[in-house]
């Protein structure tokens, strides 16, 4: 891998191999991003597998807001099995409670699930009712891999500041910058020591589109410059 991580979001086959061609370092594999991101069928990672050699981050996640039933955790538990099986190299999950506190007793349920494979936890750490309370809580759990956070629900341009305050504070390694991430971002986050970055619909025309393998090589180049 070079300096910078870049993770794509991929839908299927021929979006992991055209971000594979582009440079991608690592892929997050998810399915309807009409509810931004929901588990996908092992069938799909088992594909994905046989085609491209890059790791497949695979999201555990069952509705589109970021809490989680008990019945909808079982589940999950056992989607989790299923994709390690079917090739995933780590997951992507993190739940909020009812108030929306980091729901810690779920997500340890999955970190267990997935042990010892890394994880990311996702979003739901932006949409926290304290979202600086939320980090303190999401930074000290088990396994933790990255943290995919744009540091606002609006995006990283509204969230550069939380950031930056972030990566002083010396937890730059764990962020993995996304959310509205564009290329006039990159630079700024390189200053304040952010290594990781995660795009999805800045490298296709639409989400009904294929990621297209010019536009991810754009994004390599950026963030090898």
């Amino acid at each position: 891998m070079t300096g910078s991580l870049l993770e794509v979001i991929a839908l299927d086959v021929r979006d992991a191999v055209a971000a594979e061609e582009g440079g991608a370092d690592r892929l997050e594999i998810v399915a309807d991003m009409s509810a931004d991101g929901l588990t996908p069928a092992p069938e799909t990672v088992a594909a994905i597998s046989k085609e491209c050699t890059l790791p497949q981050m695979v999201m555990l996640r069952s509705n589109a807001g970021f809490t989680v039933s008990p019945e909808e955790l079982d589940r999950l538990r056992r989607s989790a099995r299923e994709l390690s099986e079917a090739g995933a190299a780590g997951f992507v999950f993190g739940f909020l409670d009812a108030e929306g506190a980091v729901d810690r007793g779920a997500t340890e349920a999955l970190i267990h699930a997935v042990a010892p494979l890394p994880w990311t936890f996702h979003r739901a750490v932006d949409c926290a009712a304290d979202v600086q309370a939320g980090w303190r809580a999401v930074r000290l759990l088990p396994n933790l891999a990255t943290v995919l956070s744009a540091g606002s629900p609006k995006g990283v341009a509204s969230g550069l500041p939380i950031l930056r305050t972030r990566a002083e504070a010396g937890d730059g390694a764990l962020i993995m910058a996304g959310g509205g991430l564009r290329r006039e971002h990159v630079p700024v986050l390189h200053d304040y020591g952010v290594k990781a970055f995660h795009v999805g619909g800045a490298v296709r025309e639409s989400w009904e589109s294929p990621v297209e393998r010019a536009r991810v090589a754009e994004w390599r180049r950026l963030l090898d410059s």
